[in-house]
């Protein structure tokens, strides 16, 4: 067993542990960011100047009128910005613009005494603008053909030949909504400036590291100058990934230059109208299967709705493109992915990282073709799935480990949820129920885990034993309540051999642990973890010295379990705390700085060629839904998930963040509906679902009434820490089955073997338009060809679906 995945005796990784800040949360006594706000004196609040147009140049920034205003200190401007005036890594972000590009873009800060005097003081400046043309619909975008970035193709096998041995061909496209992140915290930072002139921020933010790079370059210093510290976050979901730069670099630039401290924290309202959200896709695609439904070929275009600036779009094109097989064997593929620009907020990071588009494109293309090719969607989905032995690679050229992995969680999902019995069982109620459907789908994931940017996969830790035997540890990853700090607790205490009590974390913080990544991509425990165990067992190798002069035997034999270090065959032993007072009487260093680098990743972007993953996560999940045919309404009745972690390091976090990675997918395909003001009047480009009242998100009536989660036994991921596996965003995909399900249940509305279209999100509005398709496909449809059998196959047009799902299946 490779050493980094081993476990000692009596680990305490692998217990079920609650969060570690748990009874914080839920006595209200944890603290956030912006709540520091009241143990600091003299705060400044920042409010934004934004500007309701989605596109213009400004012709003219007065901001007299705001100095006016009782109890306004200061008005930020592109003038006072002492470095680089930009917030973006890729210097496309302008942190003060000149030109608006999208409906409520800030152009200034207003500094006050009080929030509301900053508010009346923001109200207060006058911005003309002289407007110009926007695009605000991914559609507009491609119309126009506006893009920008990268555009990478990627390509395995001989395409053209493909669809030349194919006996049924299908094209399509997909147009599919973006996400708001609707993290409980909004964006926050508090900046202050000490005696000696550093900059110190406290910001919600999921890369402190970047944070503190963006805030140094606009204030012209050197990083070593400026600490960056995240206390934790009430949510990030990536939204905090690249955004909260722009937000700590204003409130350092106002505290570098009126000496006070000052706080920025948006409300919900502009942090809806400010900041990216997941993004947006569009999928044109053709695809080839042979004559027992396995697939020959695809060719597809998937777009991403980038917003005004590039931001993360170019990576997660990239990840959406490395997704779109899923669990399915693809010999020939032609993929392209582009960014489009458009006049709306830049998208961003979001759980999935892109994955979850690429993803839900081949979902979709299985979900459609089963029934115009005669078969059962659970059926088409077995026979594509990747094999175990037969040296099938990803388009991208990556091996498939682990392959068995998809076919074992799928049927331990099918075994566990019943699904025969309970599929005769659903036969019989639609049978007696023309009125209302049921339907059972299962699909499946494998998510790839590590960062596209191979650079990025390094974490760093430092860990601190004191005199006393307590152990503080720091590192480099960020805590949004997904309980990676529960988990590098456990890590630390189970390599120093001691009981978890005895260990204590310290906030997250630049001037600990330096150039860290972001916590992201699910790799905060891989990352991290390895870093802190690598600094505990350099800690724990120097007391093993110390223990064995003590106990009169060679270091080898010598085990820390339960804080105490016992001799191999022998009753002689030394507590913890006896041994970390003789080793400090020794001179013996007791602290050391970890780190860890993810070997054997390899990733050539232009060719789109390599393996830029570590190992795959699996998954699988069963649902079942009930569709009302009158308003299309429905409820999820049950959901069964089988899903690989590897071995654990804290089962009860890692069933929760299951739990909810798969309800907020859910919330993605079926209920949150992102909607703009498209026309051309006075608030084009408008976001019109501001706020929670209008945005609905999952709540208590749409969690299934059963709800089972398990985890994969006897899985232990080999080259990672103590044998785990990543848990963040794979268990959001599992959700593909909500909206199989629904799509399934609408078709039970008409005859056997009609293929509906479902739009994303699938609101009941839109499922209600399926279920119209469904019920009128036996008078409209019409058959080509010589169909499953043999021959090629076409799918009649659709009705045109006023949810917007985009153009139907044809050949």
């Amino acid at each position: 067993m490779n050493l980094l995945s081993q476990r000692p005796e009596k680990p305490v990784v692998g217990l079920p542990m609650p969060h570690e800040s748990a009874h914080l949360h839920v006595t209200g006594t944890a603290l956030y960011t912006d709540d520091l706000v009241h143990r600091t004196k003299d705060v400044l609040h920042a409010y934004p100047v934004q500007v309701m147009k989605a596109h213009g140049r400004i012709t003219a920034l007065r901001t007299g009128p705001a100095l006016a205003v009782p109890g306004v200190v200061r008005v930020l401007t592109a003038a006072d910005v002492p470095g680089v005036n930009d917030a973006g890594m890729k210097h496309d972000e302008p942190l003060f613009p000149d030109e608006v590009m999208f409906h409520g873009h800030a152009v200034a800060w207003v500094l006050g005494e009080t929030l509301e005097a900053a508010r009346l003081g923001a109200a207060a400046v006058e911005v003309e603008l002289d407007e110009l043309p926007s695009l605000v619909t991914l559609q507009d975008a491609i119309a126009a053909d506006s893009f920008h970035g990268a555009r990478p193709t990627m390509v395995a096998g001989d395409v053209d030949a493909g669809f030349a041995d194919s006996a049924h061909v299908f094209t399509g496209e997909l147009r599919f909504s973006d996400q708001e992140h609707f993290y409980l915290e909004t964006h926050a930072a508090l900046a202050l400036v000490d005696e000696a002139g550093q900059v110190f921020v406290q910001s919600s933010t999921q890369h402190p590291s970047e944070t503190q790079e963006i805030v140094a370059h606009v204030l012209g210093l050197p990083s070593h100058e400026v600490t960056v510290q995240c206390l934790r976050m009430g949510g990030g979901f990536g939204g905090k990934e690249m955004q909260p730069h722009g937000f700590a670099a204003v409130a350092a630039l106002g505290a570098r230059l009126t000496g006070r401290p000052v706080r920025l924290r948006l409300n919900r309202t502009q942090d809806l109208t400010m900041s990216g959200k997941r993004h947006g896709f569009h999928a044109a695609w053709k695809i080839g299967f042979d004559a027992e439904g396995r697939i020959q070929a695809l060719d597809a275009t998937l777009t991403a709705d980038g917003g005004w600036s590039l931001d993360l779009s170019e990576p997660v094109v990239a990840r959406a493109l490395c997704h779109v097989d899923n669990t399915y064997w693809i010999p020939n593929a032609r993929v392209t992915g582009r960014v489009a620009r458009t006049n709306k907020v830049s998208n961003t990071a979001f759980r999935g990282f892109g994955g979850p588009q690429g993803m839900l494109v081949i979902e979709d293309i299985m979900g459609r073709c089963a029934p115009l090719l005669g078969l059962d969607p659970t059926e088409l989905r077995e026979r594509n799935f990747y094999r175990p032995g037969q040296g099938q690679t990803t388009p991208y050229g990556q091996p498939v480990t682990q392959a068995e992995r998809i076919a074992t969680v799928w049927r331990k999902v099918k075994d566990d949820a019943g699904i025969d019995g309970r599929r005769r069982e659903i036969a019989a109620f639609n049978a007696t129920h023309p009125h209302t459907k049921r339907a059972l789908a299962l699909t499946g994931i494998k998510f790839g885990i590590s960062f596209n940017l191979t650079a990025f996969n390094q974490g760093g830790a430092l860990v601190l034993v004191y005199k006393d035997g307590s152990v503080l540890i720091n590192h480099g990853g960020t805590e949004m309540g997904q309980g990676l700090h529960t988990k590098m607790l456990q890590v630390a205490a189970t390599t120093l051999g001691i009981p978890l009590h005895r260990v204590r974390l310290a906030p997250t913080r630049t001037d600990k642990v330096p150039n860290t990544s972001a916590t992201a991509a699910s790799s905060g425990a891989d990352l991290n973890g390895a870093a802190v165990r690598n600094a505990c067992e350099q800690i724990r190798t120097r007391l093993l010295d110390v223990a064995a002069t003590r106990l009169g035997v060679p270091a080898g034999d010598v085990r820390v379990v339960d804080g105490v270090a016992r001799a191999l065959g022998g009753d002689a032993e030394l507590a913890w705390d006896d041994l970390v007072r003789t080793a400090y009487l020794q001179r013996v260093q007791l602290s050391a700085a970890g780190f860890y680098r993810t070997e054997g990743l390899h990733w050539d972007a232009r060719a789109f060629q390599g393996s830029p993953f570590k190992y795959f996560s699996y998954g699988a999940a069963a649902t079942e839904v009930e569709v009302d045919g009158f308003t299309g309404a429905y409820r999820i009745r049950r959901v069964d998930i089988v899903h690989d972690v590897g071995d654990s390091l804290s089962p009860m976090i890692d069933i929760g963040q299951v739990e909810g990675g798969f309800v907020q997918g859910a919330g993605w395909l079926t209920l949150e509906d992102l909607r703009w003001d498209t026309g051309d009047g006075p608030h084009r480009g408008r976001l019109l679902t501001q706020a929670a009242s209008t945005y609905k998100l999952p709540s208590f009536s749409e969690m299934p009434e059963e709800f089972h989660v398990t985890l994969l036994e006897n899985a232990t991921e080999e080259g990672a820490v103590y044998g785990s596996k990543a848990v963040g965003e794979p268990p959001l995909m599992l959700a593909f089955s909500v909206r199989e399900a629904l799509r399934e249940a609408a078709a039970a509305f008409g005859p056997a073997g009609v293929s509906v279209e479902l739009a994303s999100p699938a609101t009941p509005e839109a499922v209600y338009w399926a279920v119209e398709t469904a019920r009128t496909a036996g008078a409209t449809r019409t058959d080509e060809g010589a169909g499953p059998g043999g021959g090629r196959t076409r799918a009649r047009d659709g009705i045109a679906n006023p949810a917007g799902a985009g153009a139907s299946v044809r050949a």
